[in-house]
């Protein structure tokens, strides 16, 4: 919901760490009482089951990928004086493990598409998805089977490249700026590619929210009709939007919220 930008309560007044004020959006808590006092604790669950199965598909077709294409066990390298054959496993690792992440996105995604349209159906107060069968009969009726993939491609590019920047970085910074002589240097590496998870998953935020708001444009929610946003015409016109509006993290935060500033009126090609 936050993705989509309804901001059903208005925001408040607060100051931030220079002591200015600041206008402050309600936070997770305050919006989840919100929906509560709305659609009762129910309502905190939409789209729960299409997800559950979507996560379930997900990981037993990884697991089936990885069955049908082991992966050849590499010695473990860690010493500077082997950089380059260090690299080449990190690289043949990767290349693995995005080929079982493209195809478990590509399984899984159509109930992803269900999960997100039920969940915003709370905009407009909709009852258009209400089961797993019954929407997914409706997609296939309007919009093909392609209505099942719409919001894919940025999905699997947030993907590789989170894969690859977070492995790569981690590699980097393991062999380069952890000392093999340094007594904790084991455990600082373990945790090398928890920390950059983290970090480039900020950056890669954009894909996902695209990815999402495609997934609801134009479907006949009115979550995904003006003045939440236009009718797009790809992800690309998507991403292009919302940068114009200075909104390609929105919703990445859920506790301190700014509230943006007046948008002005962008040209969208």
């Amino acid at each position: 919901l936050l993705q989509v930008g309804h901001e059903p309560l208005p925001p408040t007044v607060g100051r931030n760490v220079l002591g200015r004020k600041v206008l402050y959006l309600p936070g997770f808590f305050t919006y989840a009482r919100h929906i509560v006092e709305v659609d009762g604790k129910r309502g905190l669950f939409r789209g729960l089951t299409p997800r559950l199965i979507s996560s379930t598909l997900s990981t037993i077709t990884r697991g089936s990928v990885k069955k049908a294409f082991p992966l050849e066990d590499m010695e473990h390298v860690s010493n500077k004086d082997d950089v380059k054959t260090s690299l080449r496993k990190v690289v043949k690792e990767t290349s693995h493990e995005m080929m079982m992440q493209c195809v478990s996105r590509v399984v899984s995604h159509p109930l992803h598409v269900i999960s997100m349209r039920c969940m915003v159906q709370f905009v407009g107060r909709e009852v258009k998805y209400s089961g797993v069968f019954s929407a997914i009969g409706r997609i296939f009726k309007e919009e093909g089977i392609l209505g099942f993939f719409v919001g894919l491609v940025p999905h699997i590019l947030g993907d590789v490249i989170f894969l690859w920047c977070c492995n790569l970085l981690a590699h980097f910074i393991n062999t380069y700026a952890v000392d093999d002589n340094f007594s904790q240097a084991s455990v600082i590496r373990s945790y090398t590619k928890f920390v950059m998870g983290i970090a480039v998953s900020m950056l890669t935020y954009p894909f996902l929210l695209v990815g999402d708001l495609m997934a609801v444009n134009n479907c006949g929610l009115r979550a995904g009709l003006p003045p939440y946003a236009p009718a797009f015409t790809s992800w690309i016109h998507c991403w292009r939007y919302l940068s114009a509006q200075g909104q390609l993290f929105r919703g990445s935060s859920l506790l301190f919220r700014r509230a943006p500033m007046p948008a002005a009126c962008f040209p969208i090609d």
